[in-house]
């Protein structure tokens, strides 16, 4: 037997520190909590502290004591706080441990990781790692220092989301997915040659089960070992900054894993969740919710965010299920879930809670976006706390997303019935600040990939598809596209497998990528298609009303109407010559971008020449212009002046 280190009674928590736990207002409890390498009185040893109220013993047993049970008891504070800690000497970095429970009730026992652990082993295996997150030296000050003008509402916004162990992956090495380090050369090089601004990482936080894709979570301050250290990850975010690409993590605070090492009953009792599985059981997930009514929950959950955020410099949180916890009836029959004191199915303490989230990390980080996967009409989600909203940044845009899918797997012959889909999201557009989703949510459970939404043979799949993501990318709204769709992937999303890159072998789907790429540049360069992106005063109505035609027309604006660019879709699949539509000045107008270019593998229809607007009352203007629209094809136009240098699009 090895002799274990020895242990004492040491601090780091002041009164200061339990007042503001207790009250849900501490937003740094990473720095307080859990496993901390410090010195005590000339001996270099590691600080424990686990918050366990209604144990009767609580230890830390590891690699450095032979998971011994009482060889290292922790001592229970003696201010109420429920906080239990210790000083161990000789712990090295690496070494495995967990908390070794007793409960003051029904003799339960537990072993649980450290919910404030910051690395852990490898799944299956469950136990946290003693580690430092200090050693690292971030070399993206120049991207810090600035971010604020990358993630504002009037920047450019094009997210590829994306799930790390299924991107690519090495099948000459047992079909293992890249690690972090690997990531940072070849995803760093993709995004920047497709022109994306942000990337969106399904969550990293450790959790058990893969087939969770990371949604049912146990380590919450814990990158996942699947592909690498954490220093491995900030290596790999540190470079995305510095090629200028934002990084954006999906974060979970609407539900946990019932996996026994995780938060469920973490002390015996329902200390993280609700007792009664009316609230703290989630039928649709099979997974556990938070009590966001106690405090000490708050203060967790604003932590981990914060602690993304400050540790791993991410750029924006995406707070995943935002509507499973403002409703206690969401996914619940009657009956099975409690009214809040008024009678009412609004979770009062959820609101609240996310109020003081968007408070917290805003207030310390206003460069950062906070983003509401919100999917029903809670009325505003992204206005400020003061006027009485929740305080997000940007919220997705599900019913644009429902509406648009819906229309475009619809035969041309059909659409004109169905056209309010395509002019529907323009009546609400404005209520929120609208992130326009194509997330991963839409290629699986049988849902069919996108391609294969799309109806018609092979060809006119992929016109019908690249005309959603050119109309997509000209409506207002940033923009968020998952990884396979831009590859027009056949398959649905298999979190097992990489995805089908050989595909780009095909003319057509590396037309669809190019074309993909053509238009985040296009949508970078062109100020009219991002500046008011969440202003009303940024769109306007050419025709909304031509459903015979199955076309749509608008206009994007910036500050500057030299810079306005017009989009007509044609979603029927017959060419549309000489095709009038009223512009809001006269002079010269170039085709800038065609969805059926040649370059995409289209079908090559479209102006190659200047066309010049005349005084001609078309849609209530007092100018005119005839252009000819392509089958299943969207159009892009710009005004020539003397100031811009209007390129005219490949046909």
């Amino acid at each position: 037997m090895m002799k274990h280190p020895m242990s004492y009674e040491v601090s780091r928590l002041s009164e200061m520190d339990i007042y503001l736990f207790k009250q849900g207002t501490h937003t740094k409890l990473y720095d307080k909590l859990g496993s901390h390498a410090m010195e005590y009185q000339g001996n270099a040893g590691v600080y424990f502290a686990v918050w366990a109220p209604n144990a009767a013993y609580v230890s830390v047993r590891g690699d450095f004591n032979d998971y011994s049970t009482d060889a290292h008891p922790l001592k229970l504070r003696l201010d109420e706080s429920g906080i239990w800690e210790g000083f161990v000497t000789g712990v090295e970095q690496g070494l495995t441990y967990k908390y070794h429970i007793v409960s003051k009730f029904h003799n339960i026992v537990h072993d649980k990781s450290d919910p404030f652990g910051f690395y852990a082993e490898e799944p299956p295996k469950s136990a946290s790692r003693v580690w430092n997150l200090e050693d690292y030296g971030w070399g993206d000050g120049t991207w810090m220092a600035s971010r604020y003008q990358y993630n504002a509402h009037d920047a450019p916004i094009s997210v590829y989301e994306m799930h790390l162990g299924s991107w690519r992956r090495k099948v000459e090495e047992d079909n293992r997915p890249l690690t972090y380090r690997e990531l940072a050369t070849e995803l760093v090089d993709y995004l920047k040659e497709m022109h994306y601004t942000h990337v969106e990482f399904m969550p990293l936080t450790e959790y058990p089960f893969d087939g969770s894709w990371g949604y049912q979570v146990v380590g919450y301050f814990a990158a996942t070992a699947r592909f690498g250290t954490p220093q491995d990850l900030m290596v790999l975010i540190d470079t995305l900054h510095q090629n200028g690409i934002g990084v954006i993590m999906d974060w979970v605070p609407s539900h946990f894993a019932v996996d026994m090492h995780g938060l469920i009953n973490f002390d015996g009792t329902a200390l993280y969740e609700h007792d009664d599985p009316r609230q703290g059981y989630h039928p649709e997930w099979g997974s556990i919710i938070f009590n966001y009514g106690r405090n000490e929950v708050q203060s967790f959950l604003i932590s981990s965010a914060m602690f993304w955020v400050e540790k791993y410099h991410i750029d924006g949180i995406r707070v995943d299920a935002v509507a499973s916890m403002l409703y206690l009836n969401y996914a619940r029959e009657e009956g099975e879930w409690i009214p809040n004191k008024y009678g009412g199915d609004i979770n009062l303490e959820a609101v609240e809670f996310l109020k003081k989230l968007n408070i917290s990390l805003y207030g310390e980080h206003s460069d950062i976006m906070m983003i509401a996967e919100e999917s029903t009409a809670y009325p505003m989600v992204t206005r400020p706390v003061d006027v009485g909203g929740l305080g997000f940044g940007f919220k997705w845009n599900m019913g644009w997303m429902h509406d648009s899918l819906k229309y475009m797997s619809y035969d041309p012959i059909y659409r004109a019935h169905h056209h309010q889909q395509l002019t529907f999201s323009m009546w609400y557009g404005f209520d929120e600040n609208f992130m326009l989703p194509l997330s991963h949510d839409e290629v699986v459970h049988m849902k069919g990939s996108l391609i294969n939404k799309m109806p018609g043979d092979t060809n006119q799949k992929f016109a019908n598809l690249r005309s959603l993501y050119s109309y997509m990318m000209a409506h207002p709204g940033k923009k968020l596209l998952f990884m396979g769709g831009d590859i027009a992937q056949y398959a649905e999303w298999n979190f097992e497998k990489s995805l089908d890159w050989h595909l780009l072998e095909n003319p057509l789907h590396k037309g669809l990528n190019t074309m993909l790429s053509d238009l985040n540049r296009l949508y970078r360069e062109e100020r009219a298609l991002h500046m008011n992106d969440v202003m009303r005063e940024g769109f306007e109505w050419i025709d909304d009303s031509d459903f015979s035609h199955n076309c749509i027309s608008f206009v994007r604006k910036s500050d500057n109407p030299e810079e306005n660019v017009y989009v007509i879709c044609n979603f029927a699949d017959v060419t549309r010559e000489h095709y009038r539509t009223g512009v809001l000045d006269g002079g010269n107008y170039c085709e800038i971008f065609n969805s059926q270019s040649y370059l995409y593998e289209g079908w090559n229809i479209g102006n190659s020449e200047s066309i010049e607007a005349i005084k001609e009352s078309v849609h209530g203007r007092e100018f005119s212009i005839t252009v000819t629209l392509p089958p299943l094809g969207v159009v892009y136009l710009k005004r020539k002046t003397a100031d811009n240098a209007v390129q005219l699009s490949t046909i």
